[in-house]
């Protein structure tokens, strides 16, 4: 399998490593990490200068990778302003299509996901959140937690229950709910362990009215279109994590650099810097392959999964890694910060158990 670049491609990548060297500098990341303060500045620059092609989903996949090896708070943030989008590209109406993706696909709207519920987030079809009908509308009541976008969207895709069926997945439905309806109310969350410049809220659902028209293809159909979402996002969050992985092991061998050769040539440190670097390649070479096949229309989520939890712990061993190796001039440095932001990727989208469970029981299948 070939994964050589087009020469598009190759400059859309150093466009957007421009962009995040020049933009997220050290102070810059520094600041949005201490304040939790979403950079609405930084991302409106994203999209002036074309940072974020969403005509070419291997360019938002390079896009993810080189601004998280910048800075995964601050690159991380820049690309969330469509999340969700694909639930309403592929199943939505013409009607939702326009009202709701264009504003966002010119960069006026900012858009979230809302499945995660204050009881779970694994176990999806256990969600609390209901929506009854009532004449031409739907009343929504609940609560959902840890919302990428929670305080700051202006509306989201949100998953809900519609019926009690024996099959507790086949009860759901998804809808687009805006944040200015009444009832809605977002609590903006702090004090994350990382990636503290993206916006994380708890929504409270309070007998919100939402037409039927933002009903999101068909009611009961909900887990599955989510489910199908899971199957792209995951792709895009192992590129996170090969970004993180390739951001922590950059300023390790820098900080290796400042301690002299003698220090870098002790076998300990070679072992580990051979590690670091197998593993990222390693998470780089299956989430490219992962990539190939969703980006062709053939999506396999075994090899999907394994590229998300791959990725994933790629990028918390070596950030941890990369600290072991440097020391105190390490914790010292934005290493530190990397360490932090690594984490989350092990937990959102699927924690790395729900991937071992995917990855498992479609291999067992298979063999049946």
């Amino acid at each position: 399998m070939d994964f050589d670049f087009t020469e598009e491609q190759v400059k859309f990548r150093e466009k957007a490593r421009e962009f995040a060297e020049r933009e997220f500098s050290s102070e810059v990341a520094r600041k949005f990490d201490r304040e939790e303060k979403y950079p609405e500045e930084i991302r409106k620059k994203a999209y002036a200068e074309h940072v974020i092609d969403y005509s070419d989903p291997w360019k938002v996949l390079i896009a993810i990778e080189e601004l998280c090896r910048q800075d995964a708070g601050l690159g991380i943030s820049a690309t969330v302003p469509y999340f969700g989008e694909e639930v309403i590209m592929l199943f939505g109406s013409d009607h939702l299509k326009e009202k709701y993706l264009q504003p966002v696909n010119e960069g006026k709207s900012l858009m979230g996901l809302a499945v995660t519920e204050p009881g779970g987030g694994s176990d999806v079809a256990g969600l609390k959140t209901t929506a009854r009908k009532e004449g031409k509308n739907y009343i929504i009541n609940g609560a959902k937690m840890f919302i990428t976008n929670g305080s700051i969207a202006d509306f989201f895709v949100m998953l809900v229950r519609t019926s009690e069926e024996e099959k507790r997945h086949h009860g759901l439905s998804a809808f687009v709910v805006e944040s200015r309806f009444p009832g809605f109310k977002a609590n903006k969350l702090k004090g994350k362990l990382g990636v503290r410049a993206t916006d994380t809220a708890e929504l409270e659902l309070n007998n919100v009215v939402v037409p039927e028209e933002n009903l999101i293809g068909e009611e009961g159909k909900g887990f599955y279109y989510i489910m199908t979402f899971f199957n792209i996002s995951r792709i895009f969050v192992a590129g996170q994590g090969i970004g993180i992985a390739q951001g922590a092991f950059d300023r390790a061998l820098s900080i290796l650099r400042r301690k002299g050769k003698a220090y870098s040539e002790k076998e300990e440190i070679q072992f580990a810097v051979a590690e670091m670097a197998t593993q990222i390649q390693a998470a780089r070479l299956i989430t490219y392959k992962a990539a190939s096949y969703l980006f062709n229309f053939k999506p396999d989520p075994t090899i999907t999964s394994m590229a998300k939890k791959y990725a994933a712990e790629t990028a918390v061993f070596v950030a941890e890694k990369a600290l072991e190796v440097t020391g105190v001039d390490g914790i010292s440095s934005d290493l530190e910060r990397f360490y932090r932001d690594a984490k989350i990727l092990e937990i959102w989208e699927g924690t790395s158990e729900v991937e071992k469970l995917i990855i498992s029981r479609n291999i067992l299948k298979e063999a049946q």
